[in-house]
């Protein structure tokens, strides 16, 4: 299907998605989509009434192209805390690098553009409560260490998870994508599932960077 005979707002998603995936992109205004979607301005903001709205939107959208719910079956469907929590933080972690590009964009400006902030702090908010449902499976089923408070253990978990984590262990430190996944598995699973084998995986990373 061409993208001409996509309903608008689904061309203004995909524009969207492209610009902000474009090598050295910078965060585009909505003049910017609506030329790359070939609409007008006003039927960008028609369908999407901030840039907030529709960088929210974006996401979401990018989410259904991926299907991110696919990918988080494994751990919506497992049978104890411990296995919720490796399921999700291999989900994410592996996720991370498909919505890299768009994250990184958005990311750039969120310390100078408000409506970025906004738009990646509901995204943040997002991955947050599939943070807190993993804590809460371990709560449930007893294997959250004594004396943990879940809200903080949602933080260290949701923190460890960052995209920034990711950026600086991958990007920065030039860490694999199996060694950086093989890692946060180990951290999150020792500290939050009383699995202190996991730590095994932290120590011994299969290749680590030079």
């Amino acid at each position: 299907m061409s993208s001409d005979s996509l309903p608008t707002p689904t061309r203004i998603l995909q524009a969207t998605l492209t610009l902000l995936e474009a090598p050295g992109a910078k965060l585009p205004t909505m003049s910017d989509i609506a030329r790359a979607s070939g609409v007008s301005r006003q039927a960008v903001y028609l369908h999407y009434p901030s840039r907030t709205d529709l960088l929210v939107a974006a996401t979401r959208y990018q989410d259904t192209q991926n299907d991110v719910d696919a990918a988080l079956a494994a751990s919506r469907n497992a049978r104890s805390g411990a296995e919720r929590l490796d399921a999700f933080v291999t989900a994410w972690g592996n996720y991370i690098p498909k919505i890299y590009g768009v994250a990184r964009a958005i990311l750039a400006v969120t310390d100078t553009d408000p409506e970025a902030a906004a738009a990646w702090n509901t995204r943040m908010q997002d991955m947050r409560e599939g943070c807190r449902a993993a804590i809460r499976a371990l709560e449930d089923d007893g294997t959250l260490p004594p004396g943990t408070d879940p809200e903080q253990a949602t933080d260290l978990l949701w923190t460890i998870l960052s995209v920034r984590t990711w950026e600086n262990l991958t990007q920065t430190c030039g860490w694999s994508q199996t060694c950086y996944l093989d890692t946060v598995r180990g951290l999150a699973l020792a500290a939050l599932a009383q699995d202190v084998g996991a730590l095994t995986d932290v120590l011994a990373c299969p290749d680590p960077p030079a």
